[in-house]
C-alpha cells in the first residue's frame, strides 16, 4: 500500500475516484459569508466521519441531501469514503477468506482493516504484546449485528468526539479480531441482519450529524423530540409507571442469541490466535464453543435479549 489512499469525490453527475495523499474524500466547502453559521464555526470544531467499505459509491446519493449536506457545506461535518479493497496485497483484491471451524459464507479478513484505520489515523494500532490505547476523542465503530443497539443515547455520546470511523461489514461476518482489539464500540442498529453495515452507517452519520452544535439551526430542535434526554421529573414519573408494569418478556419465552463470534486467516495475527477449538476439526467441540460464545456474547453486547 502506497502512501496515497483512493478518495472518492462525488457532485450531482456521479462519483470519481482519484489519488489523494491524506484520503480526503467529500471536501466540506469553505463557510461562506459572516452569517451566524460562519461565527459558529469560530467556536466549535467539525466531526469528521470516516467510512470504510467494499462499496464507496453506495453513499453517493444519502450524503448529497439534507443536514447532512448542509453540514458538510459549513464545515461542521467532514466526510471521508475509505475504499477497504485498497488494504490488499493480492492481485484479486481479496478481503474475505472461509470461516475457521467451518460452516457458511466468508469472513472479512483482519488485515485488510487494521492497515486501513491505522492508514486514516496515521499511526498503528498495536498488537497483542504491544496495546496501544485508542484516541480519547474517536471511535472506531464496527456495524454488526451482535453489537450493542444503537440508540440515542449512543449518538448523544459519539457527537461529542472529534471523530469517528466506520466499518462497514459484510458477508456473514467480521473476524473476531476486529471487535476485540480495534473497535471501540460494535453496534447494531436493530434486531434483524443486513445484507452489509452501509445503511447502519449512513443511519448513525446522520443521527449524529443532527446532533453537532449548529447542525439543525434551532437548538431545540433536538431538543424536544422523541428519545431526548428526560428531565428529573419525567424520569421519576417513569420510574413509578416501571415499578408497577409487569414484563415485556412472557414466561417461557425463547431466549434470543447472537451470532457467534467469526475468525478467519490468518490464524495468528498480530499475536491474537483463533479460539484452538476452531482449527482442531472436532465438529461436536466446535458447536458447543460457539453456542457459549453466543451467550457469551449476547450477554455482554445485549443482555436484554437473554432474559
Amino acid at each position: 500500500m502506497n502512501a496515497g489512499t483512493q478518495a472518492v469525490h462525488w457532485n450531482r453527475f456521479g462519483y470519481r475516484p482519484s489519488r489523494t495523499p491524506d484520503s480526503c474524500a467529500l471536501q466540506a466547502a469553505p463557510v461562506p459569508g459572516d452569517g451566524p453559521r460562519a461565527r459558529l464555526w469560530l467556536h466549535w470544531q467539525s466531526m469528521r466521519f470516516d467510512l470504510i467499505t467494499i462499496f464507496p459509491e453506495f453513499f453517493a446519493g444519502p450524503l448529497e441531501h439534507g443536514i447532512v449536506r448542509r453540514a458538510r457545506e459549513t464545515g461542521l461535518a467532514r466526510v471521508n469514503i475509505q475504499d477497504l479493497r485498497e488494504f490488499t496485497k493480492d492481485r484479486h483484491r481479496t478481503v474475505d477468506d472461509r470461516p475457521f471451524g467451518g460452516g457458511e459464507g466468508m469472513v472479512l479478513k483482519p488485515a485488510p482493516l487494521f492497515e486501513a484505520v491505522e492508514a486514516l489515523l496515521g499511526r498503528g494500532v498495536g498488537d497483542a504484546a504491544q496495546p496501544v490505547a485508542p484516541d480519547r476523542g474517536s471511535a472506531i465503530v464496527l456495524l454488526s449485528a451482535a453489537g450493542k443497539l444503537f440508540s440515542q443515547e449512543t449518538a448523544r455520546r459519539l457527537a461529542k468526539l472529534d471523530r469517528i470511523l466506520l466499518i462497514c461489514g459484510r458477508y456473514e461476518g467480521v473476524d473476531e479480531r476486529v471487535a476485540a482489539h480495534l473497535a471501540t464500540d460494535e453496534l447494531s442498529i436493530g434486531d434483524y441482519v443486513l445484507s452489509g453495515g452501509e445503511l447502519a452507517a449512513m443511519l448513525i452519520v446522520d443521527s449524529v450529524t443532527r446532533l453537532l452544535p449548529g447542525a439543525l439551526g434551532n437548538e431545540a430542535s433536538s431538543q424536544n423530540e422523541s428519545f431526548a434526554a428526560a428531565t428529573d421529573n419525567e424520569e421519576s414519573a417513569r420510574g413509578e409507571q416501571s415499578s408497577s408494569a409487569p414484563s415485556a418478556q412472557p414466561p417461557g419465552a425463547a431466549r434470543l442469541l447472537l451470532d457467534f463470534p467469526h475468525y478467519t486467516r490468518p490464524a495468528e495475527y498480530r499475536g491474537w490466535s483463533v479460539p484452538e477449538v476452531l482449527i482442531g476439526g472436532h465438529h461436536a467441540e466446535v458447536a458447543k464453543w460457539r453456542a457459549a460464545a453466543a451467550l457469551e456474547k449476547t450477554l455482554r453486547n445485549r443482555p436484554d435479549l437473554a432474559r
